[in-house]
């Protein structure tokens, strides 16, 4: 299960992500908002954050208009690593070496046919394990 949420800035990509997800059979939960009125993103990101960081959701995804606020919010919930990616690579990436457990979008950064691909390589790619990387996680981790 994928959870998912944007603020107004992002909503319509988060529709457009919905859509695609149900196209491959990914089941979700949308956390809100619900349209494109004026809203504030920490209500979503934490929502999001909270579902993945306490098992309820494998993985997430949040959405604003740069992807840069609401990634901020993600990451103050202990037990996520969210990246902000604006291009497949980086999503690869944060994927093999971070774990990353929530992806950030931008909605008025990466087009719509961009942003699905940004998705899929996120859901898609599998964390290394390689011994470097779990201990360079568990040194975010510590407090």
């Amino acid at each position: 299960m994928i959870a998912i949420g944007s603020d107004h800035g992002g909503y319509e990509l988060k529709q457009h992500v919905m859509r695609h997800l149900e196209k491959r059979g990914i089941a979700y939960e949308d956390m809100g908002c619900f349209s494109r009125e004026s809203c504030d993103y920490p209500v979503y990101g934490k929502a999001v954050a909270r579902a993945v960081a306490e098992g309820r959701c494998e993985k997430g995804i949040v959405i604003c208009t740069t992807g840069i606020g609401i990634s901020i919010v993600a990451n103050k919930v202990k037990g996520v690593r969210c990246a902000v990616c604006a291009d497949s690579l980086t999503a690869r990436m944060t994927r093999l070496h971070n774990d990353a457990n929530v992806l950030a979008l931008g909605g008025g950064i990466v087009g719509p046919n961009l942003a699905l691909d940004i998705v899929d390589t996120f859901l898609d790619t599998a964390f290394s394990g390689e011994e470097k990387h779990c201990r360079r996680i568990s040194q975010m981790e510590e407090q």
